[in-house]
């Protein structure tokens, strides 16, 4: 009997996109084979319910599958994520032929839902309102063998009024931190040399055990593990940024000139109609004491145009938010009501027309920024991570692509020497553009890293061998007490 196959598919944040490594890994663990082109016989949505019309959407993909599985026997439709937690029955309800709904609190079922559903031929629904076991203790099928997520905590205590996650992710819960050192040095072990540690709020680590000064102090931990090259974290929030978590960037040699912190408005009266615990001050400080520590630090944010009660006034004062801190990019938003929020109820929606033009206005000022903030990065020299994957804007052949320090992507002249994904380059930057830098000089060096030699035994393992799948996790489930993480790549 052939294994079954599967396919995820996933939308929003990054916590969405580690959720689903780990989703793999409980598939691949269970028996099943990643789809190779094929139909899949399984294939799950990992879904978001941050943007606006983000059930139309889901119910528009899975009215695409429904022939397409009346033709494929056997074939199973399983929904997770936030708007599988926040819909629950109704998925069923208005597409009948989905076999498996489950939430953001028990990703680990899906296996037994998946196999339940095809014994008793009917819809398993199963959400949970609280975590029962800690995520990291999953199995994880890891996208990159050279990179990593690092979940330090999950869900949020803050109660953003524009925000639905915190409902549908529950309280924050954080990992102690051996466990997470563990998971790093298990990643490096494996040859991985880049984690980026995630969370809600990811600075707000240590809230559950009463530890304010946590998350610096684990930044600096991270710092004495061997062969950890790169650490990133995102996204922090404007309130938890101490002046201690600062200097623990500019003094822990691995840890990345790159911080990813959400703006949302630059306006005060915005910021507390958001229920955002800081106002413009607090965070042109912060921005400011980052420059002066690590002053080739890329800066990049979150901002929502249009929000309930902003004005010609209010968006000016986000203008001069954006001017004064010198985005290298944003991700920009127009407001989108999320039923079940405060905003969504409040007095003062902006019309449509009105947050459109703002956005472009915003947009045309951060893309001049981004370039010209590029432009500062001419002639410099550079190590660069070699990325799988990463578009190469002008389409050029001769390109390999990857990542800086400080996280810009770099296409570089394709060496003479082999390299793989995962070594690093030395390059110097010769043309930049809004959103990417070129380096079409002679590449200066190759090192070869043994993430280098990871990605090689992965890319030529046989068909059906899951290579750098570690069981990340057997410690035990950590009983411990956040919106979603960072930028989102996707958005149902």
């Amino acid at each position: 009997m052939q294994p079954r196959t599967y396919e995820i598919r996933t939308y929003g944040c990054q916590m969405n996109v580690h959720d689903s490594e780990r989703l793999a890994g409980l598939l691949e663990t269970a028996g099943y084979l990643r789809a190779d082109g094929a139909e899949p016989d399984v294939v799950v949505f990992n879904t978001c319910a941050v943007r606006e019309n983000a059930d139309n959407r889901l119910y528009g993909n899975l009215g695409q599958l429904r022939p397409v599985k009346a033709g494929h026997p056997g074939m199973q439709i399983a929904v997770g994520g936030c708007l599988a937690q926040k819909d629950r029955d109704t998925i069923v309800r208005k597409a009948p032929w989905v076999d498996v709904v489950f939430g953001t609190h028990n990703i680990g079922s899906l296996p037994v839902l998946l196999e339940r559903a095809r014994v008793a031929e009917e819809a398993q629904v199963e959400i949970r309102e609280s975590l029962e076991v800690f995520p990291s203790t999953l199995p994880t099928r890891r996208e990159s063998p050279y990179a990593a997520w690092v979940s330090v905590s999950v869900g949020c205590n803050n109660t953003c009024t524009f925000c639905i996650v915190p409902a549908l992710r529950g309280k924050e819960q954080d990992r102690r931190p051996g466990e997470i050192l563990a998971e790093v040095e298990a990643l490096v072990a494996e040859g991985v040399l880049e984690i980026t540690l995630l969370g809600q709020n990811v600075n707000a680590y240590g809230v559950d055990f009463g530890d304010p000064q946590a998350f610096a102090k684990l930044l600096r931990a991270c710092g004495s593990v061997p062969g950890l090259e790169r650490v990133r974290f995102t996204s922090p929030h404007p309130r938890d940024f101490t002046d201690e978590v600062i200097s623990a960037m500019a003094e822990t040699p691995n840890v990345m000139p790159s911080l990813h912190m959400p703006l949302q408005s630059g306006s005060s009266a915005v910021l507390k109609a958001m229920r955002r615990s800081y106002r413009q001050e607090r965070y042109l400080g912060i921005i400011s004491r980052v420059r002066e520590l690590i002053p080739d630090a890329a800066i990049t944010t979150d901002i929502i145009v249009g929000f309930p009660g902003e004005t010609e006034e209010d968006f000016q004062e986000t203008l001069h938010v954006v001017r004064e801190a010198r985005f290298a990019s944003a991700f920009t938003f127009q407001y989108s009501k999320r039923p079940g929020t405060p905003a969504a109820t409040m007095e003062g929606q902006v019309p449509k027309e009105v947050v459109q033009e703002r956005y472009e206005r915003l947009v045309a000022l951060q893309e001049e920024i981004s370039w010209a903030e590029n432009k500062r990065q001419l002639g410099r020299t550079l190590e660069v991570l070699v990325a799988e994957g990463e578009g190469r804007k002008d389409g050029a052949t001769h390109r390999l692509s990857g990542r800086a320090p400080d996280n810009r992507l770099i296409h570089f002249a394709r060496p003479a020497e082999e390299v793989r994904p995962g070594d690093m380059v030395t390059v110097e930057v010769t043309y930049a553009a809004p959103h990417h830098l070129v380096a079409d000089g002679v590449v200066r060096a190759v090192r070869r890293t043994r993430a280098g030699d990871a990605w090689e035994a992965r890319s030529s393992a046989p068909k059906g061998v899951s290579l750098g799948m570690p069981s990340i996790g057997a410690p035990p489930p950590v009983a411990a007490s956040g919106c979603a993480a960072g930028p989102s790549p996707a958005a149902l």
